[in-house]
């Protein structure tokens, strides 16, 4: 992987996806969506690029970079053939919406970042892990998994209810809420699974059993060596579940390593505004502009 990294000032990695769905969500839970008057729906983008403004706005970066997933094979799926099985299928005014966004970002000057067979989150987890090592990295987020990515210079920005709400994560934060470090992150969710990726873990191993074994035992390995030591039924239920869990945590477990390029100098923060504008007014985007002013 080629990463040139000159300068100092701080890298914002957006989780476009998180972003995306967001704005969906938060602007057609009354049944209306924000069209062109060509009839092309709009709504997602919008709030899409309200989101990301008040983040750059807020964090401050010198570069900026999103990533997406490209399209739902990846290799976890093909290790798990159930692997987000349970997702509905996507709402019909979100689907063009993909593309448009994405011209959208580009209007910022902002690269696109995406790897066919890997998902968005590997690409920030191994963006991230690059970048951490020089300068101060957000990684933009709804998505409580990326915490494993923390260290000590990357922080994980977790949007919360509302417009310009963050919850800004560090390793001393994660610890204080949840007494775990990020590696017995990806441990705590082999063990319990996650209902959304549709992983299981280890059946009937929930949040409150998973920290307490993690706590006392440090990891998965630790919690296996110490077998005898467990109360008969989490025993039990471990033994009886260990393909799982081993699999589980693999799914969970987000790739630092993918052969993702991204030139640091390609992604500076400067905006043109009057191709920024003219995009807004290719969209029909009444009142956006003077956010940019």
């Amino acid at each position: 992987m080629t990463i040139h990294t000159e300068q100092s000032g701080p890298v914002l990695l957006v989780d476009g996806m998180a972003l995306l769905f967001r704005a969906f969500y938060a602007t057609s839970y009354s049944g209306y969506i924000m069209k062109t008057s060509a009839g092309l729906p709009t709504n997602a983008v919008f709030g899409f690029v309200k989101y990301f403004w008040d983040a750059v706005q807020t964090f401050k970066p010198e570069h900026v970079i999103c990533c997406w997933d490209l399209g739902s094979k990846t290799f976890r799926s093909e290790k798990f053939a159930d692997y987000k099985a349970n997702r509905v299928d996507c709402p019909e005014e979100l689907i063009p919406q993909f593309d448009l966004v994405k011209e959208v970002v580009e209007s910022f000057g902002v690269p696109n970042v995406g790897l066919v067979g890997y998902e968005a989150d590997d690409c920030i987890g191994t963006l991230a892990g690059t970048y951490g090592k020089e300068r101060d990295v957000y990684i933009l987020t709804g998505d409580h998994d990326m915490l494993q990515l923390l260290q000590e210079r990357v922080k994980v920005v977790i949007m919360k209810k509302g417009q310009g709400n963050y919850a800004v994560y560090t390793p001393e934060l994660l610890m204080e809420e949840k007494q775990l470090t990020p590696e017995q992150f990806i441990d705590l969710k082999g063990l319990m699974g996650d209902t959304a990726d549709n992983y299981p873990g280890v059946k009937g191993i929930g949040e409150k059993t998973a920290l307490k074994l993690l706590q006392e035992f440090g990891s998965v390995e630790g919690i296996i060596e110490n077998m005898a030591l467990l109360p008969k039924g989490v025993r039990a239920k471990i033994e009886a579940g260990l393909e799982m869990l081993h699999l589980s945590r693999d799914l969970a477990r987000i790739r630092c390593d993918v052969p993702v390029e991204c030139e640091l100098a390609a992604t500076s923060w400067e905006v043109d505004r009057p191709k920024v504008i003219a995009k807004f007014e290719e969209l029909e985007f009444k009142g956006l502009s003077k956010l940019i002013g």
